[in-house]
């Protein structure tokens, strides 16, 4: 059951974020200022880059290396290509994992490793793989980690993870959200900032140091906008998450950096909220979604729905299309067409679209702050 009045009780809030949750997504510009200055100290505005890569390969646990290789991808555009090397294995465990380069790559290319935890043998094997390779290897990790030190064998650049104050660091071992838990959204800041920062000195794209600083000041100004003090009807976080409360969203984004944010959206979703989301990017989405609006998830799928007495029954989910974009509609634009499909279909819309004038980075930073703290708001706000 999702309790709205718990959205508008501050208090109440603190005392259900037993994990720091809000703690961890509220820190997030901290993160971005403090990880930029742990890649300049680890060398990276020294170094003297002799071009592009020919590729970036991103390997690391759970999905926050999946959303950073997506963020690349976004901000390179078609500059290089980004790929991410997925795991292998029996469990999701730092032991019993591998990831293996593909045959392909070779001494043009640039890996990047990231990791909160830094003892996963699998990445300390890759990064070998990738020295014998003659690949160029970064990596970002804790510091005193066994990565850190693989990554130095390799003669590769390590750039020591940024920690909050209170967080640990015992055998490797760090993260900003309790067992069982993905990784908070502080902790892919840490991780994705000395990429930015790295990928900006080899030209991939421009990150010069006000670009970060400017990424860090946006994410204070959403938390701000989201915050546990602000109240629902002027918060678009705590909108967001009782406009989902109870339904099934359907992510729809327009946009690659859009898509890379809807992916990231739908993954915490379901791993810190336990809620089913599906993600899409537009136009495509309309085909690929367009029965479930139609079917036994459409909002008016059963007239008789509203006069039904719900005392003794289990709640029904029912779709609401969550639309993304990162750049202003144009006359091309496949949103008004989404919007259209879904009021046929009386299936209702959540829109969210990051301030005008904003970088990319910016735009990043403001769409994934919202959907982070919705999925935070979401899961505290529900109860058995």
């Amino acid at each position: 059951m999702f309790d709205e009045t718990l959205l508008d009780d501050p208090e109440a809030l603190s005392r259900a974020d037993t994990h720091g949750l809000l703690r961890g997504a509220a820190e997030c510009g901290a993160r971005v200022r403090t990880a930029a200055r742990n890649a300049t100290e680890a060398g990276v505005d020294a170094l003297k880059p002799d071009g592009r890569p020919r590729a970036v390969l991103v390997a690391g646990p759970g999905p926050t290396a999946g959303c950073a290789a997506d963020l690349l991808t976004a901000l390179a555009g078609g500059g290089c290509p980004v790929a991410l090397i997925r795991p292998v294995g029996v469990a999701p465990a730092p032991g019993a994992l591998q990831w293996t380069l593909p045959g392909w790559a070779g001494p043009l290319d640039l890996l990047l490793v990231a990791s909160p935890d830094g003892s996963e043998p699998g990445l300390a094997l890759l990064i070998e793989q990738a020295y014998r390779r003659g690949c160029s290897v970064a990596c970002v990790t804790p510091v005193g980690a066994p990565l850190a030190d693989a990554t130095l064998q390799a003669r590769g650049l390590a750039i020591p993870l940024a920690t909050a104050p209170y967080e640990t660091v015992t055998g490797g071992a760090q993260a900003d959200a309790a067992p069982g838990l993905p990784a908070g959204p502080g902790t892919l800041w840490s991780l994705i900032t000395p990429m930015l920062a790295l990928l900006g000195r080899i030209g991939l794209f421009d990150v010069p140091p006000t670009a970060l600083e400017a990424l860090a000041t946006r994410l204070d100004q959403t938390a701000e906008r989201c915050g546990p003090a602000i109240a629902t009807y002027s918060n678009p976080a705590k909108t967001l998450a009782a406009e989902l409360a109870d339904t099934l969203p359907l992510i729809w984004t327009e946009g690659e950096l859009s898509a890379a944010v809807g992916r990231h959206f739908a993954t915490v979703l379901a791993a810190l909220a336990g809620r089913p989301a599906l993600a899409a990017e537009l136009p495509e989405a309309l085909t690929a979604h367009g029965t479930l609006l139609a079917g036994a998830f459409a909002a008016g799928a059963d007239p008789e729905e509203f006069f039904r007495d719900r005392v003794e029954d289990s709640r029904e989910l029912h779709a609401r299309v969550v639309l993304l974009r990162d750049r202003e509609e144009e006359i091309t634009s496949p949103s008004p067409a989404a919007r259209a499909l879904a009021l046929q279909r009386e299936t209702p819309v959540s829109e969210l679209e990051a301030a005008e004038g904003s970088s990319p980075l910016e735009t990043a930073a403001e769409l994934l702050a919202i959907t982070d703290f919705a999925a935070v708001y979401l899961t505290l706000a529900c109860t058995p």
